[in-house]
């Protein structure tokens, strides 16, 4: 019952040229969700001043292993957390004003939670910590008996799933999964610049981290709860005992709670029963998983001298594109490719064999004709790819560094536009693609994949994001789009591969009327 509960969402929440998926007739925008959420009645932990530079370069991420490691404090912490969930900057026009944050999100409604949680140090005392970015501080929202072993400390994701339906409708459930992709994707940068490493726990049932996260309280108004997610173990690479699960969730139990969630203050004038029931039929249960690892290959140097903070404090996403860009060198080009490879760095953190593949609108690339190309991430799904796509594709492997096919020849700006719900930054751009996944076969697997299958687009789509900006260039993840039409075009007629995300890289064209200020000026005026 709670696959077909998955599928039918999933089909249900499909846009297509005659009709769009469900959603509000109309926006108020001056009733949009509190970006910023905050918890009343909790003590409130100070972090060090954000802004601090970090030596490695960008290119030094791709040996995260001789990256010397920070040591563990609250410094460091702090650093962490705002270059993983942070703001990067304000934007005005006119009397509008609005935050930038170093992690992507869908209609910039941010409805990724991060939680802090310490199980016994010496710079912060053993207890869960909300984040609020606005901020930069930490909400103490339970505290730990002192008798909790120290095994460092973990992060914990959530999603408030109003925050997306209010601008998207029902097709929120799907944003929220691929924003929590981006923001694993921003905690793996942020950690690999201070040494450290990210470990998810995969293990880990929806239960129980609601129960570690106080998510399982009625301390949230009716539909602006936040649903479990994820857990994440940062390694510093200094000794620390096991972490003791039980132990762990039992501090949790008989721990001191604080707070009340504040309303994020929208009036809920439409509702989506469907994303509940959905969200419940994907709920995950505690399981055992496998540690694949993926055997680590030479990967092409990237040619960026900024550093790695640098660039995850400029990254946007672009607007609009210049559509007579000159050619993105073919080098840049392979490069963001093979950075989205499962043998690379960046998915150090991922522990599944990919599902995700990519198909590419080459539009302006040194050195590639106008067309249709392949990066398929596992050498297993070549054969059925092929088979399960268009028999006129050639299917010509071009490149001996990355595993990139050639398909089709021709003009494909004006399909790239159309397919991503008529939107011109995929036409204006040097390449777009569609992430396509291995999707019936994973949902019959389990329902709740459907949730990982996002998060592994999410996570290839930050990659794509901090590439982009390291080569000069711009990314925009594209959550519009038409998605039968898409596999009307591929050739693929049923759903063991479907389309779950699209992204595009160009020139990005500046708004000039827009004004940029520094991300955390206003703490200033706090000191």
């Amino acid at each position: 019952m709670n696959k077909q509960t998955v599928l039918n969402y999933h089909n249900r929440t499909k846009h297509s040229l005659e009709r769009y998926a469900k959603g509000p007739e109309s926006i108020d925008w001056e009733d949009q969700p509190d970006q910023f959420r905050r918890f009343s009645g909790c003590k409130i932990v100070t972090l060090p001043l954000p802004g601090a530079e970090l030596e490695p370069l960008f290119a030094d991420l791709d040996n995260p292993e001789l990256i010397p490691s920070k040591p563990l404090d609250m410094a460091n912490v702090g650093l962490l957390l705002e270059l993983a969930f942070g703001l990067s900057a304000w934007k005005q026009f006119g009397p509008s004003r609005w935050a930038l944050r170093c992690n992507p999100s869908s209609g910039n409604l941010h409805p990724t939670e991060a939680y802090l949680i310490s199980t016994g140090n010496g710079f912060i005392k053993s207890g869960v910590y909300h984040y609020v970015s606005h901020d930069h501080s930490l909400e103490q929202r339970c505290r730990f008996s002192d008798n909790l072993p120290d095994s460092g400390i973990l992060i914990g994701l959530s999603s408030v799933h109003w925050r997306e339906a209010w601008k998207y409708g029902e097709r929120a459930f799907r944003y929220c999964q691929h924003d929590l992709g981006h923001a694993l994707g921003a905690l793996r940068y942020a950690a690999a610049t201070l040494g450290w490493s990210v470990e998810l726990l995969a293990e880990w049932s929806d239960d129980d981290i609601a129960k570690l996260l106080g998510l399982d309280r009625d301390d949230f108004k009716k539909q602006e709860h936040e649903s479990p997610d994820i857990i994440c173990r940062i390694n510093t690479h200094a000794e620390s005992k096991p972490l003791d699960v039980e132990a762990l969730l039992e501090a949790a139990q008989s721990g001191d709670w604080f707070g009340k969630a504040d309303s994020l203050r929208a009036y809920h004038m439409y509702k989506w029963p469907v994303i509940d029931e959905v969200s419940t039929a994907a709920s995950k249960p505690q399981t055992e998983e496998p540690e694949w690892l993926a055997v680590q290959q030479p990967i092409i140097k990237s040619s960026c001298t900024k550093t790695a903070t640098q660039i995850i404090r400029q990254r946007r996403s672009a607007q609009q594109f210049d559509g007579k860009m000159p050619p993105l060198p073919q080098t840049d080009f392979y490069r963001m490719l093979a950075a989205v490879l499962p043998t690379t760095a960046a998915f150090d953190l991922w522990r599944w064999p990919p599902k995700i593949h990519l198909f590419i609108f080459v539009h302006r690339v040194e050195g590639l004709a106008p067309g249709i190309y392949a990066l398929p991430r596992d050498n297993d799904a070549v054969e059925p790819l092929q088979a399960a796509t268009l028999a006129e594709f050639d299917w010509k492997k071009i490149s001996e560094e990355i595993p990139l096919y050639h398909l089709y020849s021709g003009d494909c700006r004006q399909i790239a536009k159309t397919v991503s719900c008529h939107q011109p930054i995929t036409s204006d751009s040097a390449f777009s693609l569609g992430m396509v996944a291995e999707f019936s076969e994973t949902i019959e697997a389990a329902p709740w994949l459907y949730r990982r299958l996002f998060w592994e687009c999410g996570l290839i789509g930050q990659t794509l994001y901090l590439e982009a900006e390291a080569a000069g260039v711009r990314g925009t993840g594209i959550g519009c789009y038409f998605d039968d039409s898409v596999h009307e075009l591929l050739g693929i007629k049923d759903d063991k591969f479907q389309s779950l995300y699209h992204f595009t890289v160009g020139k990005p064209l500046e708004d000039k009327r827009l004004e940029t200020l520094p991300a955390y000026e206003h703490l200033n005026d706090l000191v």
